[in-house]
């Protein structure tokens, strides 16, 4: 008897061993089910969220957005190494992304991924959609605000205006973007922006949720993607500089043709087909992980 007692007191010490172990193992990161399990209860609070806070959040996020943009252009506008050039600046912009998760902001791309609380029956399509509308107007008010007062209060004097000459090149080349070319790259980025913000959210604290969006945002920038929201600062930057007569002499001088400046070719040329990608891919993304890891698998 004696016997049994103590075997059935080394089992608990054991069991209890191993239940430390694997506590140890996962206390600080969540796995892919737990993560969409928590993001279908993110979501159904964003999308039921008071319009005003909506959109107040939605702004703050533009600027955030708009201040990564803003730190790319002024880190790289002198490099003349573009593959150099895109690598600094995929560095860097990830901090805007940073501000937004750990500030609770509400982002239109990283929103997109709500469609994982619409699957799980948590909100509506709907309520999804409002919060959709709302945060993308903040998101450009707030884009539009910073790229204003970076364009007419000198910070894009740099380099003797070269900052602002960057700005309108990169403008340009944006607003002449093929239509098919910014569906198709606003849907690579919305894959990893969506993916960034899954993979912030595997982790319980901030140092690892700064890890987990960090690369996935890094790699967007460093190809090339298109960002729905980073571009309502980059055209509307260009434009806004164009405006200042000392920055469109530098850009005449520097060959750069300011005629596709136009707010036209902002909003149709390039911002509507590259949103629409960008819901496609977040739309893919929350899809794609509700399918494999969602409850209704049977997976908690």
């Amino acid at each position: 008897m004696q016997g049994i007692i103590t075997e059935a007191g080394q089992q608990k010490k054991r069991n209890r061993k191993k239940a430390t172990e694997e506590r140890g193992l996962t206390m600080n990161m969540f796995t892919p089910a737990e993560i969409v399990k928590n993001y279908g209860e993110t979501g159904r609070k964003k999308a039921e969220m008071p319009a005003a806070s909506m959109l107040v959040l939605g702004i703050l996020s533009g600027f955030f957005i708009a201040f990564g943009a803003a730190a790319t252009n002024t880190a790289g506008h002198a490099i003349e190494n573009v593959s150099v050039m895109r690598t600094v600046m995929g560095l860097l912009f990830p901090g805007g992304l940073t501000l937004v998760v750990l500030m609770g902001g509400e982002l239109f791309t990283g929103n997109c991924l709500i469609s994982i609380s619409v699957l799980e029956k948590k909100t509506t399509v709907g309520n999804m959609l409002k919060n959709w509308i709302v945060v993308y107007l903040g998101n450009l008010l707030g884009s539009l605000l910073a790229a204003f007062f970076c364009a007419r209060f000198g910070q894009f004097n740099y380099s003797d205006g070269g900052l602002a000459v960057f700005t309108m090149r990169l403008a340009v080349t944006k607003s002449t973007l093929p239509a098919m070319n910014a569906v198709v790259l606003g849907f690579f980025c919305n894959v990893l922006v969506c993916l960034a913000v899954l993979s912030s959210m595997s982790a319980k604290d901030t140092a690892g949720k700064v890890a987990g969006l960090y690369f996935p945002i890094a790699f967007f920038v460093i190809c090339g993607f298109e960002h729905s929201v980073a571009n309502m600062y980059y055209i509307p930057a260009g434009i806004f500089a164009a405006s200042v007569p000392e920055y469109a002499a530098k850009a005449a001088e520097a060959g750069v043709n300011l005629s596709a400046l136009t707010w036209g070719n902002f909003l149709f040329g390039n911002l509507l087909p590259v949103t629409l990608g960008n819901i496609l891919g977040g739309v893919f993304v929350g899809a794609c992980m509700w399918a494999v890891f969602g409850e209704k698998k049977g997976r908690k």
